[in-house]
């Protein structure tokens, strides 16, 4: 069994299996600890995600622990079964991947434990709220961002690459088809240059990604990272091939590192999730269901659109409910 991680662990007590979502009561609400299972916390999307539950649930007394899954669906199944036999108040989950998701959501159901969702989603089962980002929009607003960029420099035939998260997430499957959709609208007329999709979401990763692409299409002009740590690797390998100043980078969420990028243009446009936003959201939809409650079934966060030109304007709000105040 992978090794897993535990932040902040608070021991609750048991939860009566069999209760179901409708026969929870309030004693569930005095102090008892909330689990949040997250696929990685050393993608700083998921660290910011968890900042943001913490602070929504300690403020009211509640115990909080986060549980690092590795991107393994095994070790967040084994971590949902750990917090379900020490009976936590309720379960926090970002799946590793949609298709995984229900077998969680099938135990903690059994264990009358509630869940809340946050982002990726599940292909099935039972919970009581989920939190997600408008996926397709936001990539819709970079793929527009992207094209005109392309536009401007004449570049609008050329090739266009994505380096995707998983394509079993219902979120992936929304940023690519937003993007190819803000593409076209955006005026872009060339041709898709395929697709490489993450499994360890790492720099070196994209990096290897990138130089393959890079390759196999000399007339690359545009490239759109799915996700924020592994962009880095993308420019890293447009550098090394001696191609930066030729081929424009699109991400999505953002790291501080993506500031000066695009205050400088090397980076093009980031669409920006709000993680921070997003845990607080989750964790007031958990506090809801514990106070006896029905949150809203799906509670959308915007994206943010961030490019060279308005940086500076949103960037405030970006440090806080981008970056979850470390900047």
């Amino acid at each position: 069994m992978e090794r897993r991680t535990l932040l902040k662990l608070t021991v609750g007590g048991a939860v009566t299996a069999g209760a179901g979502f409708g026969a929870l009561s309030r004693a569930f609400a005095a102090g008892k600890d909330i689990v949040y299972l997250t696929p990685g916390l050393d993608l700083p999307f998921w660290r910011y995600l968890s900042k943001g539950i913490e602070k929504a649930v300690t403020d009211k007394g509640h115990g909080f622990q986060a549980l690092d899954s590795h991107n393994s669906a095994q070790t967040q199944l084994q971590n949902a079964q750990d917090s379900i036999t020490r009976g936590v108040g309720g379960i926090i989950i970002s799946p590793t991947d949609s298709s995984t998701a229900p077998s969680v959501l099938s135990l903690a159901e059994k264990a009358g434990i509630p869940v809340v969702i946050a982002d990726i989603g599940t292909n099935s089962g039972d919970y009581a709220s989920f939190v997600i980002s408008d996926n397709y929009r936001g990539a819709h607003d970079v793929g527009v961002a992207l094209a005109e960029a392309l536009k401007a420099k004449g570049w609008q035939d050329g090739g266009v690459a994505i380096v995707a998260i998983s394509q079993a997430r219902k979120n992936g499957q929304a940023r690519t088809q937003g993007f190819l959709d803000g593409l076209k609208e955006g005026g872009f007329s060339g041709r898709e240059a395929g697709m490489q999709q993450m499994q360890s979401y790492t720099t070196d990763e994209t990096f290897k990604f990138t130089q393959d692409i890079l390759t196999a299409n000399p007339d690359l002009r545009g490239l759109f990272i799915q996700t924020d740590q592994p962009a880095m690797g993308a420019l890293r390998a447009i550098k090394a091939a001696r191609r930066n100043g030729e081929v424009l980078v699109a991400a999505f969420d953002g790291i501080p590192d993506f500031v000066p990028l695009l205050e400088s243009g090397e980076l093009v446009v980031s669409g920006m999730q709000q993680p921070y936003l997003m845990g607080v959201r989750s964790g007031e939809a958990m506090l809801q269901v514990l106070d006896g409650q029905t949150p809203e079934k799906e509670i959308t966060v915007p994206i943010l659109a961030i490019t060279s030109t308005n940086i500076a304007q949103e960037l405030p709000t970006v440090k806080e409910t981008v970056f979850a105040n470390e900047v």
